[in-house]
């Protein structure tokens, strides 16, 4: 591991930076990109070779389409239908409000998802005079596990996707039983331990009375969006092409990432937006943020750390397939509630490949075993996925305050609960291939 210090001395301490949350994320990640540069760790181009420019383009293409279907006015509408369907019932909320975040965060993806959902599902428990804090909890742990059934619904599962090579299809095939039953889990779990909280107000007349006034009041508010057809028709056309160039990837040959993009531009070109505006919607502190993780990570490969981690910690384990497929589902669940499953999925893909190299597992099942419990894990702790964070901050907002320890509290059982239903399904599905 000669000349690794520096690199790991380096990455440790963005690592710990994005952790705490000391500095902006991409801020973080492209400084000690730059300090390896300027200290001629690795040279520009070689580390400008490190980005893997498939998972960027993907996000980019989908966060591009996504801002020109908030424009259309599409979200108000799905955000007050919903709304109204609930007729103020509190389990009716927490049922179609979670079908709805994790549907949308299995085909967009999941930090969309809750910027939508969370501020009308605030306004609506709220001005129901009941407690939204844990509405708002469940939505960010809804998005996380439905953004996992798919290829671009979490970004741990863009990063596996894109460097291994797994297809949508392969995602949707292989991951959509466990997150189906994870969800009605989690559902039937909130509520037998909320069950006060989720009482109907049937019964009482004053309250159905106001009930009718806040939803007319959230129609009211929400469509004061302007809704262009023309636009949402198009972008949703684009989406679901681009969707169905996911699904026959295998035949078209092309990548998600230049599907992605190209259904972008193509939107651009159609619809006739300000493109200007939609570009100040794309998250590119995101993008960077991606950018640098990537080299960094890319750098200690090079340098052999990773190797010597995968040596001396997971090939450590032996070579029971059962041992290693656990292993990495709940060393990858528990890391991930505590530090940014990104940082941690970058890091880990090329430990995952040296120990199929030396136990090689049919099926793809290690892999499986890594975006479950990275995107599992993410509901750990409100630090644990990007989702949770933006969920917490929407609310403060809002004037909802959700501490850390509340957070937990909520999550931590859940997480536990849908690792082991990922730990059956894995060793079931282990078991049938071997």
């Amino acid at each position: 591991m000669e000349g690794a210090l520096i690199p790991i001395v380096v990455f440790l301490i963005v690592y710990v930076a994005i952790t705490l949350e000391l500095v902006n994320k991409a801020v973080s990640a492209l400084l000690g990109v730059m300090v390896l540069l300027i200290l001629h760790v690795v040279p520009e181009h070689e580390a400008a070779a490190l980005i893997d420019f498939e998972t960027i383009m993907l996000l980019l293409g989908m966060m591009s389409i996504v801002a020109v279907l908030r424009k259309s006015g599409l979200f108000s509408i799905i955000s007050v239908k919903i709304a109204s369907l609930t007729k103020g019932s509190p389990i009716k909320i927490l049922i179609l409000f979670s079908i709805v975040t994790a549907v949308l965060s299995a085909f967009l993806d999941n930090v969309t998802t809750v910027l939508i959902i969370i501020p009308i599902i605030i306004e609506l428990t709220r001005g129901m005079g009941l407690d939204p804090k844990i509405y708002v909890i469940s939505q960010a742990i809804i998005s996380n596990i439905g953004g996992t059934a798919t290829l671009i619904g979490d970004p741990p599962n863009i990063i596996i996707g894109s460097k291994v090579g797994l297809t949508f299809n392969q995602f949707i095939v292989n991951l959509t039983i466990p997150v189906i039953i994870s969800l009605i889990v989690t559902l039937l779990y909130i509520w037998l331990t909320n069950r006060e909280k989720f009482k109907p107000i049937d019964s009482n007349l004053a309250k159905l009375f106001s009930v009718q006034l806040l939803l007319e009041k959230i129609r009211i508010e929400f469509l004061n969006t302007k809704i262009d057809k023309k636009i949402m028709v198009k972008g949703l056309s684009c989406l679901a092409i681009a969707i169905l160039l996911f699904v026959t990837q295998t035949i078209t040959k092309m990548s998600p990432g230049v599907v992605a993009v190209f259904m972008a531009m193509i939107l651009f070109t159609i619809s006739g937006v300000n493109v200007e505006q939609m570009m100040e919607e794309v998250e590119w502190s995101t993008l960077l943020f991606f950018a640098g993780l990537f080299i960094l990570v890319g750098v200690l490969e090079h340098k052999g750390v990773i190797e010597w981690l995968a040596q001396n910690i997971f090939l450590k384990i032996g070579d029971n397939p059962y041992v290693m497929v656990l292993t990495v589902l709940w060393v990858s669940g528990i890391v991930s509630g505590f530090l940014d499953n990104i940082p941690f999925t970058i890091t880990m893909i090329p430990i995952v490949r040296l120990m199929l190299e030396a136990t090689p597992i049919p099926n793809n099942i290690l892999w499986w075993a890594l975006a479950l419990g990275a995107c599992f894990g993410g509901n750990l702790t409100m630090i644990g996925a990007s989702a949770n964070i933006v969920s917490v901050g929407m609310a403060k907002q809002a004037n909802v305050h959700i501490s850390f320890l509340e957070f937990m509290k909520a999550s931590a059982t859940i997480t536990i609960i849908t690792l082991i239903i990922a730990s059956v399904f894995l060793t079931s599905y282990l078991w049938l291939s071997l």
